[in-house]
């Protein structure tokens, strides 16, 4: 069985109240305080219900699985229920791994509790054999990242919780400082609270407490040049460049989605639909409006140039042709996300040059 985050709280009360929890929970996603937070309901829940052992297992390629075994075989002196909390931080177990997931959910009994935590989970491990099986017998929490535009409400709501009332301006500072780092969205509101401060939160006040704590990532990177966000692109690009990125990773990342929209493009000139273009490109359906977008404003020749941009930018990086590289991996961002900084024409002459 899936369920929502939002909907975790009320199934965990319910089983409370009937005194059975589910044998199995699976908590997957790329957010580490909603991960936290579910895993953290999951154990508190179960601690009502007398399981108070606890055996935590960081689960690699090399990890011998009869260690898990041996605890769910083993009969504690007081009879103490216990959870056993299995951590896959690649998201894969193996073949191994798979059947020993497997052969759990045969072996299940009411002094265990399962409680497996995972990354977000690509297509192929979200429909797998392991996974099915866990679902059957348990309850999975998908845990999804707060998106830009719902992260304010999620700020404000949680700074109602912690007895803070502020303005629409200062929630919408802290959103932008920490730009969906919610970790860090948590540690300034805590840091608000500390302070005791009285009244509403004014934007002067939430400027002057609150760190610039915001977290890049390629992934998100990519996805504002895709949504043609030039201004939050070029932003994370600067983040980007002072934490050391390097710019071969930057090229890599965008070339990617450039190889992807080009054959989508392609497709399309052949008579295919954009959804099917983007599908036949490999491109999942969640992700296919934000391409969908990018090939709206990007025409075929557009995306041509990107592309002889991105390999001279590549040969810069390699010493092949003299380039100041941040600077033309900075037009090459503005251009993929829509704000023209130079010409085609001259940009082609800067290419040859």
């Amino acid at each position: 069985m899936k369920l929502k985050p939002e909907q975790l709280s009320s199934h965990l009360q319910n089983s409370l109240q009937s005194k059975q929890l589910s044998p199995i929970f699976i908590i997957s996603g790329d957010e580490p305080l909603l991960i936290q937070e579910a895993a953290d309901s999951v154990r508190a829940a179960a601690r009502k219900l007398e399981f108070t052992e606890r055996e935590t297992f960081d689960i690699d390629a090399r990890f011998d699985w009869n260690h898990v075994f041996n605890e769910t075989n083993a009969l504690s002196l007081f009879a103490d229920k216990k959870i056993l909390e299995l951590r896959i931080a690649s998201g894969k177990p193996g073949d191994k791994g798979s059947k020993a997931l497997c052969e759990l959910c045969e072996n299940l009994n009411d002094s265990n509790l399962i409680l497996v935590i995972l990354p977000k989970l690509d297509k192929g491990a979200s429909q797998s054999k392991w996974i099915k099986k866990l679902e059957s017998h348990g309850v999975h929490i998908q845990v999804w990242p707060i998106s830009p535009q719902h992260l304010p409400r999620w700020i404000n709501q949680r700074l109602v919780q912690s007895g803070i009332s502020a303005s629409t301006e200062a929630v919408d500072i802290l959103a932008d400082r920490v730009e969906g780092n919610l970790l860090a969205a948590m540690q300034e509101i805590n840091k608000l609270k500390l302070l005791s401060l009285e009244g509403t939160v004014d934007a002067n006040i939430m400027s002057t407490v609150v760190a610039d704590s915001a977290r890049y990532n390629l992934f998100a990177f990519v996805d504002k040049i895709l949504e043609g966000d030039a201004q939050s692109a070029a932003k994370a690009l600067r983040g980007l460049e002072s934490e050391g990125t390097e710019p071969l990773a930057l090229l890599w990342a965008i070339t990617r989605e450039l190889r992807t929209l080009n054959k989508a493009s392609h497709q399309i000139l052949l008579g295919s639909s954009k959804e099917k273009a983007l599908k036949s490109a490999g491109v999942w359906d969640k992700r296919i409006p934000i391409f969908r977008k990018a090939l709206s404003r990007l025409s075929p020749a557009h995306l041509r140039m990107l592309m002889h941009q991105a390999g001279a930018i590549d040969r810069g990086v390699k010493g092949l042709r003299q380039a100041d590289i941040w600077d033309e991996i900075t037009t090459l961002v503005l251009s993929f996300a829509g704000s023209q900084t130079l010409h085609p024409k001259n940009i082609k002459t800067l290419l040859q040059q």
